[in-house]
């Protein structure tokens, strides 16, 4: 469990000591819903505040970093929760009648998949800044939190408000190129983040991805991964072997002959169709080169014998 914020956001959160305020393993079901009822106490302080609000006037946070919530993880939480209620309560701000939360989503999911009618809940005054900070920060300390959705949080950290690196890194306990790395992921390709984002790919696999620059080939690649279960070395191996196919391609587009723009499509096939005729003509690869003031023909040969041939054909031709 990340364990860099726990206390740096029980101070945000106004806790003097205590557990973190979301729950601390969120896919362990054990008897109390990856709740422990021991740890779960908040201060004296804090319980005194305790309020239970009708679930109808609570509402998510529309500024939630979090994209992706695993159904049968919220569906056994919930079962969880009919059997031992809500240990945490939530921490939400009154938005005039309504209450948004801050901290807690994961809980009020599935509270309603539960049926819950009430929810325990901690109001503190935070303005709207100080809102959107501590959903981030709650959210990164998350241990399930996806790759992407870390990457994100991590983003709006640093614009919203002007975190370095190094100030996450300090905070959530890495170094600074790993949360660099994770940013990073952000490059992906739209499709290839929808894969990181529910979980189908490993921060590892991402990172792999990134030394592929063409978006389609990210997806094609991805996709084979999720089908085929591939571990982070045989995805770097196959991404090896597309990088040199690439290069491979790159070098061949390279040495085809290259025509002024200015020449119209028939003058283009034109050069094409008689590079292609010499070819068969001759038995071996031709270009044909067109410059501005002059032009000339190449014709490639592996071996001396591949030389003689040549000039056979050649001598047959002048007679």
């Amino acid at each position: 469990m990340k364990k860099g914020l726990g206390r740096g956001l029980n101070a945000l959160l106004g806790f003097d000591g205590g557990t973190e305020p979301e729950e601390n393993q969120n896919n362990n079901s054990g008897t109390n819903g990856g709740f422990s009822a021991e740890g779960s106490a908040q201060t004296a302080e804090a319980a005194h505040n305790v309020r239970h609000i009708d679930i109808r006037k609570i509402e998510p946070n529309r500024q939630q970093p979090r994209q992706y919530f695993d159904e049968a993880a919220l569906a056994e939480l919930a079962e969880s929760i009919k059997s031992f209620g809500v240990i945490q309560p939530l921490i939400v701000k009154d938005s005039g009648g309504h209450f948004s939360i801050i901290a807690g989503e994961r809980r009020y999911r599935a509270a309603r998949m539960a049926k819950l009618e009430t929810l325990p809940v901690i109001v503190k005054d935070y303005t709207e800044m100080e809102t959107l900070q501590i959903a981030l920060i709650e959210n990164i300390q998350r241990q399930d939190l996806t790759p992407v959705e870390e990457a994100a949080c991590y983003k709006r950290l640093m614009e919203d408000f002007f975190f370095t690196p190094e100030d996450i890194a300090e905070k959530v306990g890495k170094n600074r190129h790993a949360v660099a790395g994770l940013v990073k992921l952000l490059e992906l390709d739209e499709r290839v983040q929808g894969f990181a984002a529910e979980g189908k790919l490993t921060a590892s696999h991402a990172q792999a991805l990134l030394t592929v620059h063409d978006g389609d080939a990210q997806l094609k690649i991805a996709e084979r991964i999720v089908a085929d279960g591939l571990s982070v070395r045989a995805t770097e191996a196959l991404i090896a072997v597309y990088v040199r196919n690439a290069e491979k391609q790159a070098a061949r587009e390279r040495e085809t002959p290259e025509v002024p723009e200015k020449f119209n499509d028939d003058v283009i096939h034109a050069y094409r169709k008689a590079a292609e005729d010499l070819k068969t003509l001759l038995g071996a690869k031709v270009q044909i080169r067109h410059g501005k003031k002059k032009g000339k023909i190449e014709i490639e040969y592996y071996s001396p014998e591949e030389l003689d041939r040549l000039l056979g054909l050649f001598r047959q031709l002048s007679i």
